[in-house]
């Protein structure tokens, strides 16, 4: 058999630059994806730190970030992944990102405002670290229990534990110095607005002391005796 009458084989598909494309499509929706990640941290960040002050508002924002945070997690974890996964680990995945989302935020919300209130951020910090790893490698490793109770769950749980125990050293040093971002001031500081108004308009005197001060009649000048005196030079010229 000739050579010319060997079959060329086809070339190859190129499957490289197909998987490029499909990466530049899929850019702007990771992007979005990334952001819903950060904002529904941030949201949950400030909600838990602020909770005791209006529970009701703050469990709406936290809610609101849960809600964002899983959005995302299904749009880059579930949508856009190169390997579709099962119903079984659809459920994992994001169970896991609703308790890495609250580990976040508590990790976040306590480092930033660890200086208005040290005692509620001590604990929230790492108890947010542990929560947040707990969380992390549920939702990544295959075997998630060998990780959590091995060496590396041993050594996280180990720095939460010396973490608070020297946040709660530092607290009451916090406490002492203040911050003009403290929570715990706002109300103290209205009430306090709303006690000088009130002695405002409270009366100074008593009305008693603030009375005027009785004066002396001004003594009025007796009037001209005209009309004795006109009758007078009546009868003087007019006497009979």
């Amino acid at each position: 058999m000739s050579s010319s009458s060997t079959l060329t084989a086809p070339p190859a598909p190129d499957h490289g630059r197909s998987s490029r494309r499909r990466r530049g499509t899929s850019l702007p929706w990771r992007f979005l994806g990334y952001v819903g990640y950060y904002v529904g941290a941030g949201l949950i960040s400030g909600a838990v730190v602020h909770h005791p002050m209006d529970p009701t508002r703050y469990s709406l924002i936290a809610g609101a970030g849960v809600l964002v945070f899983l959005v995302a997690t299904f749009l880059n974890e579930i949508v856009l992944a190169s390997e579709k996964p099962d119903l079984a680990k659809t459920l994992r995945v994001l169970g896991a990102s609703t308790m890495l989302s609250f580990g976040l935020g508590m990790l976040s919300g306590g480092m930033q405002h660890f200086a208005d209130l040290p005692d509620r951020c001590a604990v929230l910090i790492p108890l947010g670290l542990v929560l947040a790893f707990v969380a992390y490698v549920l939702k990544e490793d295959k075997t998630p229990w060998r990780r959590v109770f091995g060496l590396m769950g041993l050594t996280v749980l180990v720095v939460a534990a010396l973490t608070f125990a020297g946040l709660r050293h530092i607290a009451p040093t916090m406490g002492e110095a203040g911050s003009g971002h403290s929570h715990g001031n706002a109300v103290n500081e209205k009430n306090d607005d709303a006690g000088q108004e009130g002695d405002h308009d409270a009366p100074a005197d008593d009305p008693a002391d603030s009375a005027p001060e009785p004066t002396a009649p001004t003594p009025t000048p007796a009037p001209t005796d005209t009309h004795n005196g006109e009758e007078s030079g009546h009868d003087d010229g007019h006497a009979h």
